[in-house]
This record gives C-alpha cells, structure tokens and sequence, in this order.
C-alpha cells in the first residue's frame, strides 16, 4: 500500500470514528461501518508499527521497572526474562518449525491468566523451576534468575503492557531482530553500561558480506557479547540457502547444532546470547551457542580448530577481569587485545580466515605487541585492514580496526612462514563525520571498503588504489611486507591521508613559542586562582602553597608574603 492510499484510509477512519464516539453506535449499519473502516486501517497501523517502534515502546515499560525501585543496569536483564516467555509463545503461535522450548506450567498463558500476589509468587517460583530444567539450555538461560519486582501490580502492568503490542508487526519482522533492537537499545543508553559487549550491527553485516561463511562452515567467535556476529553469520547462510532448505537434513542439523560456538565470560550477557541465538533458531550443543567462561582460559586452549572466526574482543589489561590464564599462547602479556589475537589466529584450520575488531595499540605496540604481529604475518596472510571512523561504537572515544586474515596463503593452506605479502589498508577514519546519534553510521559508509574488499573472502580479489583520491589521497593503499619490516618497524599504525580537520605540525608556531604561552597562560590562571582565595580570607593558604611551589621549582617568593 502507497503513501497516497493510505493517507485517503486514514483520512476515511478517522471522520467516522469521531462522529460514531461523539453519537455512539446506535444501529447495526453504524457498527458495520466502523468496521468496515477498521479493517481498511488496520493493515496500514501494521505497517507502520515497525520494529523500532516496538523497541521503543518495550524500552518505555523500563519505566514501570524504575517505579520499582529496580536499578537502570538491571533493567534489561529484568525484562528480557518476562520478554522471553511471551516471544517464545509468539514464536510457536506463528512458525509451524519453531516448538515449545519452555515446558508446560511455564508459557505465557500460564502467566497472563493470573494476577495480584498470585501472579507475582507464581512467577518467581517459575523462574526458579526454570534455572533448574531438565534442558540444559532453558536452565542455562535462567540459570539464577530472579525477579526484582516488589509489587505485584507492576508484574500485572508489564504481562498487560507486553499483550498489547502489535506481535503481527514483530512477527513479520522477526522476533530474533526485535530482541537484538532492544539490545542495541540498552547499548546505546549509555547509563546501562552495555555498550561494551555490542558491537554497531551495519559493521557486523559488512564484515560478514566480506567474510561470507559458507554453510558446513564452523564459525567461533571467542568473545562473544550477545551474540551479535554469530547470529548475523548464520543469517547470511541462511539468506543464501533460502532458509536451509536447499540443504540436506544432515546439512540443516549441522547449522542448527553444531556450526556456531561462541564463549563470554560474562554469566549475564552469555544468557541474553542464549535467548538471542534460540530466538533466531540457532540451538547449538548441549551448552548451547554460546559457552560460559574465559577464551583466555581454559575454555579458549579447549575449543577445536575452525574454519571462521569472527569477533571484537574486550577493551582493557587483565586488571579489568578476565585476562590470559592459558599457558598455550606464544607470548605472555596482560593486553587482552594481544592475547585475543593469538588465540584467534592459533584457533583456525589451515586456510580458515578472520575478522577481529581491535584498538588502534595492537597495531603500534611494542614489545610483545611487535612479536605478536610478526607472528602473525608469519602464520597468516593479513590482507586487509580497514581503519574504523571513532564514535561509532558505544564506548566513546576507542579508535579501532578491523584485521581480515587467513591461515596460511591460498596457494598453500599449511604454510608457516612469509606469509604475508602485502597489506592493503583502507582509512574510513581521516575526514569522516563525526559519528553519534545525529549522525548515525550506516552501510552506506561501508559499501566504498567492500567494493574495494572485492568478492573473494581471503583478500584475493583483484584490487586497485586510487579510491576517493590518486594516489596518496586515495582512501585504500597497498604496503609491502618488506616496507612494514624495514620503515615501519612492523608497526601497522600506517597514516597517509591528511585529516582536514586535525592541525598541521608544520603551520604551528615553535615547540619554545607553544611552551611559553602555555605557562603564561599557566602563571594567569594561578595569578586569579590567588586573588579569589585572599578574597575569601584564605591568605595563609596562599604563602603556603606558593612557599611549597617555590621549593618544587627552584624558586624564591616574593617580599609581601616573607
């Protein structure tokens, strides 16, 4: 339906509605015409019920959560729980292939058909008798799962508020997509803290247009979040399998249970991963898609080789929690950057290929950071990386790349040494938008990198400079391995392009120039800093703090304060 006719239905509606709530339905051709009018407009409300709009009206009931004295940080967490059981009966009401995941005492119904203290201790019992469920997965899922909510018309409010929504419009949209909008959500506020484990959804996409995993393909991703990279991998399989059909059952179990594993350390971002995943039909193994623990732990030196690894590990050292345990990695550091980059390369088949999203340091570190990448030019042909704009991830200010590599060389799968050739880096960095909410990233930014990227997921695509700019005003350049070892250092922090909007070193005035204004503008503030403290009485305070800066700097003090 076109914009036009649906602006004449709404136009049609709205007329009889107004006359029939002003005179009242007397008649029963005056019932037949508001339905009649109703059912021309009800399609269109369904059409523009659309999945941010749901997301924001499930974001809106965080307020009810709140006037339960529930924390912002909890709020997600508190919903998605009650979301997950009216998602899971939606699922089954609509998608003959979808089951009851829940067992029976445990469904919607059982839940919407109760109220007052009733409803809410029914409620809590459930969640403890899910933690505890035969199916390892449903009890991974509520694994010590409890609700926060005091008051029983609270509980009353969100069941009634959840029925409400246009699940028709959810449905048609995918309920496994609602339930990732909702996270980015809760990333994007930065209060909740979430905004670490979410990675912006049109990189993933892109990443994976580029990387393109195949099915029978196994696919890892060691630090997994929610789950964002696995679920959007095995979205594009299925957009190239027409849902799996085009696979044999033995094919379509392999995608279903096997072919995803993911690990987070975090117990409760891996269960919106696990809700995440099922949600999108992805079930796993027995731990489900995504296991609980530390890649860097034994966990990681555990898992099997794979053909593709997708992931954007943690920012921080190990102080920040979760750091390096295993004693399997080449070379010991507390960067879990540097450590995530060798279990990634060390965890693929010959000729398997990554795409990792690191900060700008594992780039120049030195130190092991210089080890680490020689290592991996050695071990993999690093063909690609694309320097990411900032403020496009959620945690503001991190400068970031993506590194594509694969084990090996194409020629030789098994090979060990040189093998990295080249290096083509593509700067989406240097004069870009400053990114945010006014000015959202989006797959257009990204769509110049993956023409240039070209069809072949291993970098072998025939490719060019001179994108955007000749020469070194172009966006995408090639290095050579021996440039990178000889000028470089084997630093891959390369910068060619000048950013219009940065300073040039050669128009600033001299280093002794910038340090003298800087002290006088140093000396002027001290100088008013004093003047308001003696005016409020403090002038004891002021001898004693420019004697203590007398002796730190050599210095003698004035006559009027001897």
């Amino acid at each position: 339906m076109d914009a036009t006719a649906a602006k004449h239905k709404l136009s049609a509606f709205y007329p009889a509605a107004r006359k029939l709530s002003k005179t009242g339905i007397d008649t029963p051709a005056q019932l037949a015409l508001l339905k009649q009018n109703w059912l021309a407009f009800k399609p269109i409300l369904r059409v523009t019920m659309t999945n941010s709009d749901i997301v924001q009206k499930l974001w809106n009931l965080c307020d009810v959560l709140r006037d339960d004295g529930i924390n912002y940080s909890d709020y997600v967490t508190e919903l998605v729980l009650l979301l997950f059981i009216k998602m899971e009966y939606e699922q089954v009401q609509n998608n003959d292939a979808f089951g009851h995941k829940l067992p029976a005492g445990a469904r919607w119904p059982d839940l919407a058909g109760k109220s007052g203290l009733n409803l809410l201790d029914y409620y809590r019992q459930m969640l403890l008798d899910l933690g505890k469920n035969s199916d390892p997965l449903i009890a991974a899922i509520y694994a010590d799962a409890q609700t926060r909510i005091k008051e029983p018309r609270h509980l009353e409010q969100l069941i009634k508020s959840l029925d409400g929504i246009d699940w028709f419009s959810a449905r048609e949209d995918g309920l496994g997509d609602l339930y990732e909008g909702l996270l980015e959500k809760n990333a994007s506020e930065t209060k909740s803290g979430a905004g670490q484990y979410f990675t912006p959804r049109p990189l993933i996409d892109s990443i994976i247009r580029c990387i393109k995993p195949q099915p029978g393909e196994s696919v890892q991703d060691p630090a997994a979040g929610t789950a964002g990279f696995l679920i959007a991998a095995d979205a594009y399989i299925k957009s190239q399998t027409d849902d799996h059909y085009d696979l044999d059952e033995k094919a379509r179990s392999f995608q279903r249970n096997r072919a995803f594993v993911g690990v987070e350390l975090v117990p409760g971002t891996r269960r919106l991963a696990l809700m995440n995943t099922l949600l999108h039909g992805m079930e796993g193994d027995e731990e489900g898609v995504v296991h609980l623990g530390n890649a860097l732990g034994q966990t990681g030196a555990n898992l099997p080789k794979v053909d593709v690894i997708l992931s954007n590990p943690p920012f921080g050292t190990a102080k920040g929690g979760g750091g390096p345990t295993r004693d399997d990695l080449t070379y010991k550091t507390s960067n879990k950057q540097l450590a995530f980059l060798q279990h990634i390369y060390r965890g693929l088949k010959p000729g398997g290929r990554a795409a990792v999203v690191l900060p700008d340091n594992v780039l120049f570190e030195a130190g092991v950071g210089t080890e680490v990448r020689r290592d991996l030019m050695e071990k993999c042909n690093l063909h690609t990386i694309l320097r990411l704009p900032t403020g496009i991830f959620y945690a503001q200010g991190v400068k970031t790349n993506v590194l594509f590599f694969q084990k090996g060389t194409a020629e030789n799968p098994r090979q060990e040494e040189a093998c990295t050739k080249r290096v083509w880096i593509y700067d989406l960095r240097s004069n870009m938008p400053s990114f945010g909410k006014r000015t959202p990233f989006g797959p257009t930014h990204l769509k110049p990198f993956e023409d240039a990227h070209g069809e072949d997921p291993n970098g072998a695509s025939p490719r060019a400079e001179n994108v955007e700019g000749v020469g070194e005003a172009s966006r995408f350049r090639c290095f050579t391995r021996d440039y990178i070892r000889s000028e470089r250092g084997d630093s891959l922090d390369i910068i060619w392009l000048k950013d219009e909007n940065s300073l040039n070193a050669a128009d600033l005035p001299a280093p002794e120039v910038l340090a003298g204004e800087a002290m006088a503008e140093l000396t002027e503030a001290l100088h008013e800093l004093e003047e308001l403290m003696k005016a409020l009485g403090a002038g004891d305070e002021v001898i004693a703090q420019k004697q203590l800066m007398a002796e730190v700097m050599g210095l003698e003090v004035g006559a009027e304060y001897e």
